[in-house]
């Protein structure tokens, strides 16, 4: 590679880091060809990122981006796992891969601009998608109006129940 291949590269790999502020680092040593493939088939399937690139390169490309305080991690084998929208489903996949493949470990992550320790990767793959989040949410925000509703409804149904009565 030489020195407008390598420029070209943190380039483009620096424009794509900084659009995003979330992403995972992984230690791939050991991976075997056939499993690193399944994992990017699996990765874009989701629509992720997974990106092998030298550590060199890597620090010259992160400069000035939310990605700038795992700098340290870069050492030894490491690519670059990010998603655009959905980390969830992202930490989710990659738990299920380093528990199938032990030959894949999480360096560091940093979710929402803040640098997470590879224990805590656990906890965010438990976490629901973020469809479930939103359905969740909507129930919430629909329930107080859904009461007062019924509310408000209770004195015409009451009234019409003793005018049923009165035949009676």
């Amino acid at each position: 590679m030489n020195k407008t291949e390598k420029q070209e590269t943190v380039e483009s790999l620096g424009e794509q880091l900084r659009a995003i502020n979330s992403a995972f680092l992984l230690d791939y040593k050991g991976l075997k060809v056939v499993d690193a493939t399944e994992l990017r088939r699996k990765i874009r399937e989701i629509q992720g990122h997974y990106v092998v690139v030298k550590n060199t390169l890597a620090l010259r490309a992160v400069k000035d981006t939310s990605l700038e305080p795992l700098g340290s991690h870069f050492q030894g084998p490491t690519a670059i796992a990010y998603h655009a929208k959905d980390v969830i489903a992202l930490a989710k996949l990659l738990s299920e891969v380093t528990k199938a493949n032990p030959h894949v470990q999480c360096k560091a992550a940093l979710i929402e601009g803040k640098v997470v320790p590879p224990s805590e990767m656990q906890t965010l793959a438990s976490l629901p998608s973020r469809e479930v989040m939103i359905g969740k949410l909507l129930f919430l925000l629909r329930a107080p109006v859904q009461r007062l509703a019924n509310v408000l409804r209770a004195p015409v149904r009451d009234l019409a129940l003793v005018l049923k009565q009165v035949p009676e």
